[in-house]
């Protein structure tokens, strides 16, 4: 595996930004900072102006690899060591102009560096580390920047990047060690899962007095995202710009593979829940497997890369993140897999009919949270609203409830908007959207089930637009 020393900076650019697409572990800054004199951009909470590649995959940041050469022979990824591709790796220098020039004509808002592994990790992590850096102290950059921690690296050069960084992550890849064992020899869970403990308690440390000091939030606290008492979540006060940087402010996130390895939705969110109660993750993020190597030990999908599940994944994540669900409420060992032609909210909801039809005027905000179509936002101004006076279904229209989920599920001053039947197979009928409605007609005659991704009814059903909107919003 030879390194290509002679290209020149656009020819590398080519090769690792290519390099850099399958790693979806990038999203808005999460922390806000304001630009200041001597120093170039700054970040917004909200805030990476987000453009999205065919596929759907998000491209906003200068996206790309330090290095696409690996040690590792991970059976599913493209850099692997034994795949006869080109090899080149950036300097520090020529990743800080690439960013500088990019911010400069107004392309991008920050930067995502990761990398495969040049000749150990340590050797990699310090290249990182010095090009991080420069950005921040030479070329004063003070925009938003996400840095890859490589597993195996020594504790001061993480602690070295966290102070530079806003966000960091670490792929946990498979969410099983036997996955690991399967397709990435070379990696384990311990390697992995130690600087992801050492940012958590880095983070943790920097914020404990903080945290210690503020007024817990009242009632409104549901999900995990929502509450102070996770210190790898936006609890701190913003840092002051380059010169003097909170520890990994924005916090931490991983990336999880889907349907590489066997493992089923219910273990999949078992391990993402699992990450966000013992390390504090800020967001764990799915993509959907793309068999970009022939191996033998990899799957071979007849439908593609399994872009669905990956879209019933980061919906479920948003109800452990934000609607407090726990993974064993949505999915259990009987029903291990999401329904294809139901959000996991909806699904619950179904598989819960005793629990509704909920009364607006006098639920509290967290059985607000579990009705379908009523989100984080049109829950919270339920709860302001009715102060004044009863709501009606027009009131709840105006606050953003999307009526045409919920209304199966709730009343107004003890009525429902208009009379149907009050079971499982009528509510389903009427929920799934037009595009799905003839394969549920010809799948389901009279009895409502829970369709596995692995039946052998060949079901195709395409993510909708009011899906997507619904991923990105949280309203469910």
């Amino acid at each position: 595996m030879l390194l290509q020393e002679s290209m020149d900076i656009q020819e590398k650019l080519k090769i690792l930004s290519d390099a850099a697409k399958y790693d979806v572990a990038c999203t808005s800054s999460g922390v806000s900072r304001r630009g200041e004199k001597g120093s170039l951009g700054n970040a917004v909470s909200s805030g990476i102006c987000h453009s999205f590649a065919a596929d759907g995959r998000c491209i906003s940041l200068l996206k790309i690899l330090f290095t696409n050469q690996c040690i590792y022979d991970c059976r599913y990824c493209i850099n692997r060591r034994s795949n006869d591709v080109v090899r080149t790796s950036f300097t520090p220098d020529e990743v800080c102009r690439l960013t500088i020039e990019f911010y400069r004509r107004n392309y991008i808002e920050g930067l995502f560096l990761s990398s495969g592994i040049l000749h150990t990790p340590d050797y990699t992590m310090e290249l990182i580390c010095r090009t991080l850096y420069k950005l921040r102290h030479e070329y004063h950059f003070n925009g938003y920047i996400h840095v890859k921690a490589i597993p195996g690296a020594s504790p001061e050069l993480i602690d070295q990047a966290g102070f530079l960084a806003d966000r960091m992550s670490v792929n946990l890849e498979l969410p099983t060690a036997e996955g690991l064992r399967a397709l990435a020899p070379g990696k384990t869970r311990e390697k992995i899962l130690s600087p992801m403990r050492q940012v958590q308690r880095g983070i943790a440390m920097q914020n404990q007095r903080w945290i210690e000091g503020r007024r817990m939030p009242a009632a409104h606290s549901i999900g995990m995202a929502d509450s102070p008492a996770h210190p790898g979540r936006n609890v701190w006060k913003p840092g002051s710009g380059a010169g003097s940087r909170n520890f990994v402010p924005a916090g931490q996130s991983t990336q999880m593979i889907v349907g590489a390895t066997p493992e089923n939705d219910y273990q999949m969110i078992r391990v993402a829940e699992a990450l966000y109660q013992n390390y504090d993750l800020k967001r764990v993020f799915y993509s959907a497997f793309v068999r970009v190597n022939d191996d033998s030990l990899l799957p071979v999908l007849p439908g593609g890369p399994p872009l669905l599940r990956e879209h019933r994944l980061y919906q479920a994540d948003w109800l452990l993140r934000f609607y407090g669900f726990q993974a064993d409420e949505l999915l259990d060992e009987q029903r291990p897999n999401f329904n294809v032609l139901l959000d996991p909210k909806c699904d619950w909801a179904l598989r819960h009919l005793e629990l509704f039809p909920v009364e607006v005027n006098r639920a509290d905000y967290g059985t607000l949270l579990r009705v379908p179509g009523l989100g984080v936002k049109s829950a919270r101004r339920i709860l302001a609203a009715r102060r004044g006076a009863a709501l009606g279904f027009e009131d709840l229209k105006k606050l953003g409830v999307v009526l045409k989920r919920a209304v199966y599920f709730i009343t107004c001053s003890g009525k429902t908007m208009y009379s149907f039947q009050m079971n499982e197979n009528f509510i389903a009928s009427q929920l799934i959207s037009t595009e799905h409605r003839k394969v549920w007609d010809i799948e389901n005659h009279d009895s409502f089930r829970q369709l596995s991704l692995f039946d052998d009814y060949h079901v195709t059903a395409p993510v909708t637009e009011t899906d997507r909107i619904a991923v990105v919003s949280g309203a469910m």
